[in-house]
């Protein structure tokens, strides 16, 4: 059997390992345009469970251990495949549920439920991926448990069955066979499984040799510690965060404890779930914030840092970027939005369109459940429409829907930017919030994205290679062109997108490219187009992509 702290260094064990081979497995990804990685996505979100494990007591359950860890990557997961992991472990979470100890059984059905909540939460399943992988090697294991009752040698077949499964990803999806790769997050998943393995079967903690993964991220924005979240005038002197494992028994609503924070403090912010509070707060009183933190359950970690003290070595960075404070508020208008852009155009774009929240993030930059979450709990609407723009963030938005208790999230699958703008347009006022979740998601869906940026790593699609550094275009995320400048690749795009059904035309230069440049760009769309289409041009500012080109068609 295995115990409580058996499990717990198992699970940071298995974080240890991902981070150490953080870089290989994002290698592992075979498109060349720059992505946010999955190893990177799975490595911020189990080490989200980390801090919490080592909180918590040396004499918690494996049921405890388990349910700790899922609300933690719950709360942190980022990208698909931090999304798809969070949710294997709250399978985890549900099949250890009030138990002491774990048996062989228990963790074959532990990850059943957790493979089972998977599938589910992924609208077409694609086989090649994690989701093979973590599914096969269920059914494997499930079919020779009865005859093993050693937990160790479960995870050891567990583990040999999800690598010959990853050993037939390139099998189910011929663009890894092409390149000579496996699946990257099936990998990721098996260097998890090993790293608890290693635990589980020699009680050794295999030790983490690579970068701190949450280095100069944003996985924090809404409790960034006190380094980097006061004002020129601090006043008070104690950041204080910690996270209460909530009492089922406890009715007391969590508002009551806002409430009381704020008579004693400023910058509160308290995010919930049925599992956990976390708690923000500056105060000169943190014994006071913890004791009335100790009124909803007990407390799992306590952080409590002295601002002032901390204030001049943290100023330079502070004056670099100031964190965004976003501070949840009561729902009182009947509708609001949150949209997800990187750059500072575009930030003010969906602003103008009426988005009460914009929360930085995109390709390579995905923001988590919980940064989703706490632009949600900021906008003051009784439905919150949510718009990812990427969609490789649709994930993470749908998971924030099932957390928020308080008003109704309505998640726009928007996987581009040019999608959150047409939907955002398409918002009628004067409809209620059903009528406009229809006409939003019509409007998006007519709509053809094209996008010019640059290839993060050598590869090879169709007959043409690839090489780090070129110009590249897709056409609604498929590779088409390969050019030695943007502006050619744009007009390439253009060719092979604009048509006679063409209507309107949105262009959205990056940052790296001059307001010269774009309307030089612009003056050769319109002298080709402008008699067809009407032509806008924005000034982004997004990182990544060149251009960016909406294209709306009639409908």
């Amino acid at each position: 059997m295995v115990n409580g702290s058996v499990l717990k260094q198992a699970i940071i064990s298995g974080a240890n390992n991902i981070c150490s081979q953080c870089d290989r497995i994002n290698d592992l990804n075979i498109f060349p345009v720059p992505d946010g990685d999955t190893g990177t996505n799975m490595s911020m979100t189990i080490s989200a469970a980390v801090t919490a494990l080592e909180a918590l007591d040396s004499k918690a359950t494996v049921g405890e251990v388990a349910k700790a860890t899922a609300s933690a990557m719950l709360r942190g997961a980022r990208g698909n495949s931090g999304v798809i992991l969070s949710l294997l472990f709250r399978g985890f979470a549900k099949g250890l549920e009030g138990k002491e100890e774990a048996s062989a059984k228990d963790f074959v059905k532990a990850l059943g439920l957790g493979v089972d909540a998977a599938y589910k939460a992924v609208m077409k399943p694609t086989e090649g991926t994690i989701l093979t992988v973590a599914r096969e090697a269920f059914e494997e294991s499930a079919k020779v448990v009865k005859r093993i009752s050693d937990p160790a040698q479960i995870f050891e077949y567990i583990c040999e069955a999800a690598e010959d499964s990853l050993n037939r990803t390139p099998e189910l999806l011929p663009v890894l066979k092409k390149a000579g790769v496996v699946d990257a997050g099936g990998k990721g998943l098996l260097v998890i499984f090993e790293g608890m393995l290693s635990v589980i079967r020699d009680g050794k903690v295999i030790e983490n040799t690579g970068k701190e993964i949450n280095e100069n991220t944003e996985s924090e924005d809404a409790f960034r510690s006190a380094a980097a979240e006061f004002d020129e005038v601090i006043n008070f002197t104690y950041c204080t965060e910690f996270i209460v494992g909530r009492d089922a028994e406890i009715a007391t609503p969590v508002e009551d404890l806002r409430a009381y924070l704020e008579t004693i403090g400023d910058c509160v912010v308290v995010v919930d779930d049925e599992e956990i509070i976390k708690v923000h707060v500056h105060t000169e009183d943190p014994g006071n914030a913890l004791q009335k933190g100790l009124g909803y359950g007990q407390l799992l970690t306590v952080k409590v840092e002295n601002m002032k003290q901390q204030h001049e070595n943290a100023k330079a960075e502070n004056n670099k970027k100031k964190a965004k404070k976003l501070k949840p508020q009561e729902p009182t208008e009947e509708m609001g939005f949150v949209a997800v852009a990187a750059g500072d155009g575009l930030e003010a774009l969906f602003k103008d369109l009426g988005c009460n929240t914009v929360v930085s993030g995109g390709q390579t930059m995905n923001p988590s459940t919980d940064d989703i979450y706490a632009a949600v709990m900021a906008t003051p609407a009784k439905t919150v429409f949510v718009l990812p723009n990427n969609k490789n963030i649709i994930m993470a938005a749908e998971q924030t829907a099932k957390i928020v208790e308080d008003r109704e999230v309505v998640i726009l699958p928007t996987k581009t930017i040019p999608q959150g703008i047409t939907a955002m347009l398409a918002f009628d006022p004067d409809s209620d919030a059903v009528i406009n979740r229809g006409a939003m998601r019509d409007a998006f869906r007519t709509v053809s994205t094209g996008q010019v940026t640059f290839a993060a790593r050598d590869s090879e699609f169709g007959m043409k290679k690839i090489k780090e550094g070129d110009i590249i275009a897709l056409d609604n995320g498929k590779l088409t062109v390969s050019e030695k400048t943007p502006l050619k690749a744009l007009m390439k795009l253009a060719k092979n997108m604009i048509d006679k059904d063409s209507t309107f035309v949105t262009l959205i230069y990056g940052e790296g490219i001059s307001d010269a440049d774009a309307e030089e760009a612009l003056a050769m769309l319109e002298e080709k187009y402008g008699n067809d289409v009407d032509i806008n041009l924005v000034n982004g500012g997004q990182p990544v992509y060149y251009y960016i080109l909406g294209i709306e068609k009639e409908q």
